[in-house]
């Protein structure tokens, strides 16, 4: 059956399987966040692009954004985390990778995935990339078990994109401007193509950058709507690097921005730009946490666990 997405548009159509997925992915459904949650695994430090906006700082305890982690993790790390985190919290049933760099660009990710999957096979596999290299790593994502993915997109125009990111690593050499525009979004849109072809659903995330994307971003959405994506979720600018001085959008402008997307792809409007460790339902990360407050969180997750189990019993 197809999942609209809007008034307008409609979705490929899903199977069973991945209308179960997308209802228990807090971030594909809003009515998900406040009953299940995801889990980032940062075991992928390097990345293949350098957008003006990226900082990637691996020990910040105290900040909230992507790319932030307070440890990068070792596949075999990542596993016994989850062995843990899903022992204690049950409602995680998102695994995802999210950076602290690109996970397409460290081979760490697909073993960190295999390792998971063997142990857990009933969790949802996520990921998050810039997609430079959606279209080479496609089977490699598929082996790995990847059923949902984020693709960041910030620009379908090469010279709007370049002034977002005009440094990109490609096979080894390094590409700079209008060039590395026009090769990130082809391989992108590409990449998201055979993607949603391969039977993965996919969320694109963009950067709203004042007087930069803001009037382009209905033309993302366009596209994407072309090629099936199933939401979108358009987020604030974070000023930092050489975007240090930039404005950030008004939630006006974001609301406006969204509103006109809307007729194309359906809106996230829920999102917390989490950090790369971040684990918990969105809207309390429990690696922010004392361990007094995540033991907090674990006794009351037992307790409405019971709760379940014996109200089922006696159904």
């Amino acid at each position: 059956m197809p999942v609209e997405n809007s008034d307008n548009q409609s979705c490929p159509d899903y199977s069973n399987e991945q209308l179960r997925m997308i209802s228990e992915h807090p971030c594909y459904d809003p009515n998900a966040q406040h009953k299940f949650g995801r889990m980032h695994l940062a075991v992928a430090p390097k990345c293949n692009i350098q957008c003006k906006y990226c900082i990637r700082d691996y020990d910040c305890v105290n900040e909230c954004r992507p790319g932030v982690t307070s440890k990068v993790l070792t596949p075999q790390e990542a596993l016994e985390k989850t062995r843990q985190v899903l022992k204690d919290h049950p409602f995680i049933k998102v695994i995802a990778i999210a950076g602290p760099g690109d996970p397409l660009a460290n081979d760490e990710t697909f073993e960190t995935f295999k390792l998971i999957k063997e142990e857990f096979p009933d969790v949802t596999i996520c990921m998050s990339t810039n997609g430079l290299v959606l279209p080479d790593r496609i089977d490699d994502m598929l082996d790995a078990g990847v059923q949902t993915l984020t693709v960041t997109v910030n620009a379908v125009d090469p010279e709007i994109q370049r002034q977002i990111c005009d440094r990109v690593v490609y096979n080894g050499k390094l590409y700079k401007g209008k060039e590395a525009a026009e090769l990130i979004i082809n391989n992108q849109l590409e990449g998201i193509k055979r993607a949603i072809e391969a039977g993965i659903v996919i969320k694109i995330n963009t950067v709203l950058v004042p007087d930069v994307n803001d009037d382009h971003v209905v033309d993302i959405a366009k596209k994407m709507n072309e090629l099936g994506v199933f939401i979108m979720n358009i987020m604030p600018l974070i000023p930092q690097a050489e975007y240090a001085e930039w404005r950030v959008p008004t939630n006006e402008e974001r609301e406006a921005a969204q509103a006109s997307c809307e007729p194309f792809v359906s809106q996230m409007r829920h999102c917390r730009q989490c950090r790369s460790d971040a684990y918990g339902l969105l809207g309390e990360d429990l690696s922010q946490m004392s361990e007094e407050r995540r033991n907090m969180v674990k006794m009351e997750t037992l307790r409405k666990s019971k709760t379940k189990s014996n109200k089922d019993k006696g159904d």
